[in-house]
């Protein structure tokens, strides 16, 4: 569970991060640059240990579309960027290979005799 916390963070990290990068061009201050770069740093981070759980594409994809998603949405909210038809459908299409791609995810079952690593990182087998 705190596997996917992590990559819940790192969505949000890469959110604010990349927002603030956006905000740092239209406004030109330097605050935005250092709030994308510590936000960035942040999210790959976090990414980093959700992929320690979480299936690699399945982490990947949830990071980059749901960012996606909502740096657009806020994008057309906060600085008044266009939006059409085309990208809407984009979108939709996103949230449903990114569904897709988590329903299809199937979790790795765990033989009764395979190693497992204890809370001191020594392998034993459990029975």
């Amino acid at each position: 569970m705190i596997y996917w916390i992590f990559l819940a963070c790192a969505i949000v990290a890469e959110i604010i991060g990349t927002l603030s990068m956006k905000w740092a061009s239209v406004s030109g201050t330097m605050s935005g640059n250092v709030v994308m770069l510590l936000m960035v740093t942040l999210s790959y981070i976090l990414l980093s240990f959700a992929v320690k759980r979480v299936a690699l594409g399945v982490a990947y994809a949830l990071w980059e579309g749901i960012g996606i998603l909502f740096i657009t949405l806020f994008s057309v909210l906060w600085f008044d960027e266009p939006i059409s038809v085309l990208k809407l459908s984009g979108l939709g299409l996103l949230v449903g290979g990114i569904i897709l791609l988590k329903s299809g995810t199937v979790k790795k079952r765990r033989s009764p005799s395979s190693p497992v690593t204890g809370p001191t990182g020594r392998k034993h087998v459990v029975a």
